[in-house]
């Protein structure tokens, strides 16, 4: 059979090996005010009719694949009763899976049940990706998230309740100077509530210029400085009490690398911050790369 996906596709820079199903098209919320990933798209359930047949090409396709990602933009919030066939057709053609992964909302964990969670991740949907953003309620609420700090914890501690881990995303330099203390401050609390075990950071990007962005936002936005943006992280990373979490900063959209594990690996990765900040000089802005 012959397949062709529905672009634009996206997913985690380390589900890069990982056979894709595309279980939803778009995002189901999709109002995001820094996301353009799937504006091109209206959100679409596929159904497991669908799905049979793909799944079945992509078990011969990639017949040594390990991890499979569920997408389009939160696959996740579908019903644990539209999840379970799909995992039960990715168990029986997959011979070597290890792990099934999807991106999720917090309301779409809240919205599954302790037992329908556990059965999920018994079938092998281990790993969630939630792009939390921030941990400020002031600036969820101006970049339109529809979620808030409490909604945001209590739905990753559900998920890590029921054995699911969770990979967390916060972007560097979202609420902009204004919003940027706090912004650091509240998302390393949040952080060190949830304690998960992966951690990244990427940087606002956009796409389709800084006054598209504004149009959006709901606050004044004041862009940061590349040394601001390096402080704003600093801040963030300084402010952080973890056990074990694996943190990188890789995308695209980030002006310098950093990985390891963090509290291990922490104070090596503000030493590299610091370096970054007294070797930039003032003044100058990051060039957008022009993807989410």
């Amino acid at each position: 059979m012959y397949f062709s996906y529905d672009e634009p596709l996206f997913r985690p820079p380390a589900e890069a090996y990982s056979a894709i199903i595309q279980a939803t098209l778009g995002c189901s919320w999709n109002r995001c005010a820094f996301c353009e990933m799937y504006s091109s798209k209206k959100f679409k359930v596929r159904n497991i009719d669908e799905l049979r047949p793909e799944i079945e090409t992509l078990s011969r396709i990639y017949s040594d694949a390990k991890k499979v990602f569920l997408s389009d933009g939160n696959a996740f919030v579908l019903s644990a009763n539209k999840l379970i066939p799909i995992l039960e057709e990715v168990n029986k053609n997959f011979g070597r899976i290890q792990r099934v992964s999807s991106y999720a909302m917090p309301r779409d964990i809240l919205s599954k049940s302790d037992d329908e969670l556990k059965s999920l991740k018994e079938l092998g949907l281990k790993l969630l990706y939630v792009g939390i953003e921030t941990g400020d309620d002031e600036l969820l609420k101006l970049i339109d998230k529809g979620e808030t700090s409490s909604s945001t914890v209590e739905g990753i501690l559900k998920a890590h309740n029921a054995g699911i881990e969770t990979s967390i995303m916060i972007i560097n330099g979202l609420g902009g100077k204004k919003y940027s203390g706090q912004h650091a401050v509240n998302s390393a609390k949040i952080i060190n509530q949830i304690n998960p075990k992966f951690l990244s950071t990427l940087t606002l990007s956009m796409p389709y210029g800084e006054n598209h962005f504004r149009s959006r936002f709901q606050g004044e936005y004041i862009p940061l400085t590349m040394v601001e943006l390096f402080e704003e992280l600093r801040t963030f990373i300084g402010l952080t009490d973890l056990n074990n979490v694996i943190y990188r900063s890789n995308h695209v959209s980030n002006n310098l690398i950093l990985s390891g594990t963090l509290s291990k690996d922490k104070e090596t990765i503000l030493e590299q911050l610091d370096r970054a900040i007294e070797t930039t000089p003032r003044g100058v802005y990051p060039t957008s790369p022009g993807v989410l």
